[in-house]
């Protein structure tokens, strides 16, 4: 049986290693069980917090999984920051969620973009649509935030495009992203939030396992978590672009639709 050491998490031995490494270590957890993988997950966190202090922020997406990692890193870090992107089509279930939530937790930033957009954007173009939505409110709170390193819920099991995520990833120099839950599967995701009684999103009621925009999210019966996700299009299952695509952009290299201010909403 492994052991849950810092040597067994291999590049994380050291603060260098963090961004030095590249090795897929996967396997190597794949013995452990419930409680070494959460004991994994705080190590991981509490050596981020210790390099990067407040430069650490968590992304919370409202949905299960980053419901568990915003509770693992104020377990690491009370004073910890989050942010929240939302969009003008979540659902009101999410809304009332997310407001619910930001009462609890004032130090979690909302982040909205109000452009102007064509109707129903989300058929057309869903690539356009999330990165107006999506993925440029996410660039301007790792902006806003001075954010140096910032954790996601993101898990290799959730489906076919995130198999091959790494726990520690530099997708953009200088800024890190950590997967502290990647080789956490669906059930122990639920098997946390029981445990330690964290409120979720109350469409998981209703049977989704996967959480998003109101137009582009179903309850799907699959396998696949996120097989509920922009059905009948090329992105069916797929990504947003918020884990895929560069998140640090040079000023002189924004787009116009970048130069349009994002606003927050609490």
């Amino acid at each position: 049986m492994l052991s849950m050491s810092i040597d067994i998490v291999g590049y994380m031995e050291d603060q260098e290693n963090m961004r030095d490494e590249n090795i897929d270590l996967k396997w190597a957890v794949q013995g452990l069980n419930f409680k070494e993988k959460v004991n994994r997950s705080i190590k991981l966190l509490e050596q981020a917090r210790d390099e990067f202090g407040a430069g650490l922020v968590v992304a919370n997406s409202l949905g299960k999984d980053s419901l568990v990692i915003w509770d693992l890193a104020k377990k690491v870090d009370p004073d910890v920051r989050g942010f929240i992107v939302t969009t003008r089509y979540k659902p009101p279930e999410t809304v009332e969620f997310m407001h619910s939530l930001v009462a609890q937790f004032p130090e979690l930033e909302v982040y909205k973009s109000d452009q102007q957009i064509p109707e129903k954007l989300y058929e057309t173009d869903p690539d356009r649509c999330c990165d107006l939505l999506k993925v440029i409110p996410t660039r301007a709170a790792i902006e806003e935030m001075s954010v140096q390193c910032w954790v996601t819920g993101l898990r290799c099991t959730e489906g076919r495009t995130r198999t091959d995520f790494r726990e520690v990833e530099e997708r953009d120099q200088g800024l890190l992203k950590l997967n502290p839950i990647l080789v956490w599967t669906e059930r122990e995701v639920w098997q946390y939030l029981a445990l330690y009684g964290v409120k979720v999103n109350p469409l998981y009621a209703q049977g989704y396992r996967s959480l998003g925009c109101a137009p582009c999210t179903r309850v799907a019966n699959g396998e696949n978590e996120r097989a509920g996700r922009w059905v009948g299009t090329s992105k069916c299952g797929g990504e947003c672009g918020i884990h895929t695509k560069s998140l640090r952009i040079d000023p002189k290299n924004k787009s116009d639709d970048e130069r349009i201010p994002v606003g927050m909403e609490n």
